[in-house]
């Protein structure tokens, strides 16, 4: 999965494959999660966030277990 690159103080990169609806977040501290049954419309979010954390803890978090 391909990662790119984000500008925010929680995560570095975002991957996301919309065959398996699979997306995967690198945070800062270096780990990173992989989120299954992802609808293309909350990735699409995560992307055009201006706060992307905000967005991951009110879209994302707790959600989406693989």
């Amino acid at each position: 999965m391909e990662m790119i690159a984000v500008r925010s103080s929680a995560m570095t990169a975002v991957g996301y494959d919309p065959a398996t609806r699979r997306m995967r977040i690198r945070f800062e501290q270096g780990h990173s999660y992989d989120f299954c049954g992802v609808p293309s419309t909350i990735h699409n979010g995560l992307m055009a966030a201006v706060s992307k954390g905000a967005y991951y803890n009110q879209h994302i978090r707790d959600r989406f277990q693989c």
